[in-house]
């Protein structure tokens, strides 16, 4: 009967998109979600902070080469450019280094964290520093995780 094929199909799509839900990619970094932003403050101060600043300021003179030729860590806060990219891109910075965005032999002082800390802990982190960011900067940041 009509009614019962529509009972099928509407049974089949909420199981399809009860699939694709449990399917989709890490979840973002959310600076409204309480915990998250908790978690990703902590993360911070043990694990960041000692290089871009407890206030997320970064070092001093970040868009100036060292005597090295490195650049200091750069700041988090409205100040810096974090809140230029999107969500993938800063979560594959910290876990894995530039190179994917630089091409190889880009000199910088920043370890790698995968192995270091779980996806959760960087994601966290990323909240964390979402959270503090103005209005104007949190919007751009996150019109560049919709494109």
């Amino acid at each position: 009967t009509p009614i019962a094929a529509r009972a099928v199909i509407a049974t089949l799509a909420a199981l399809l998109l009860a699939g694709l839900s449990a399917c989709s990619p890490t979840p973002k970094a959310n600076p409204a979600d309480a915990k998250q932003v908790a978690l990703g403050k902590t993360v911070y101060a043990a694990q960041c902070a000692a290089c871009h600043g407890a206030n997320l300021q970064g070092q001093s003179d970040w868009q100036v080469r060292k005597a090295d030729k490195k650049l200091p860590a750069p700041p988090h806060d409205a100040s810096g450019h974090t809140w230029h990219h999107d969500d993938d891109t800063l979560i594959n910075i910290t876990k894995f280094g530039f190179e994917k965005y630089t091409g190889p032999g880009y000199q910088t002082d920043m370890p790698e964290f995968a192995g270091v800390l779980s996806d959760d802990e960087v994601i966290a982190v990323l909240a964390y520093i979402k959270s503090t960011w103005p209005k104007e900067e949190a919007e751009h940041q996150a019109s560049m995780n919709r494109k």
